[in-house]
């Protein structure tokens, strides 16, 4: 399961940095996918501070400058390969509490493989928003990445 997640989370970095090259290089990038970017490392943050017992350092839907985006990103990649290879158990289980204020337990393998997921559902959102505003949307699909 560890090996497995430390690939997605590969595959996540290398997506993430491939759209921040893109957004450096787009004169106008759109403030729709600035905000669709952010949301996907400001969650990825605060699961990891979740795991960790911290508190968050973002909120779900803060918007950073195109210029944040490489340190964050990298930040959360970090912290998260240092949770996997810190955690003997992956079924261990974290106590959280949403926006909402609902409360929940959930196993980490399964917040780990969220943070994969949710990342992906919003890239392709923002490669969709990327099309709607003339910029050619990278193939950042899973099996192109492994080739």
């Amino acid at each position: 399961m560890e090996s497995h997640l430390n690939q997605l989370f590969d595959y996540n970095f290398y997506c993430n940095k491939e759209l921040i090259l893109q957004a450096k290089d787009v004169v106008d990038y759109p403030e729709s996918c600035k905000r669709l970017f952010s949301h996907i490392l400001n969650v990825h943050h605060l699961w990891n501070a979740a795991m960790l017992g911290e508190a968050s350092e973002y909120t779900q839907w803060q918007i950073h400058a195109i210029e944040d985006w490489e340190d964050i990103h990298y930040n959360n990649q970090r912290t998260t390969f240092g949770l996997l290879r810190n955690t003997e158990d992956l079924s261990k289980r974290i106590n959280y509490t949403t926006e909402k204020g609902n409360t929940y337990t959930t196993e980490y393998k399964d917040v780990l493989f969220h943070i994969i997921n949710h990342s992906t559902h919003h890239r392709g959102q923002l490669l969709v928003e990327l099309r709607k505003h003339n910029v050619e949307p990278l193939e950042l699909e899973y099996i192109i990445y492994k080739r």
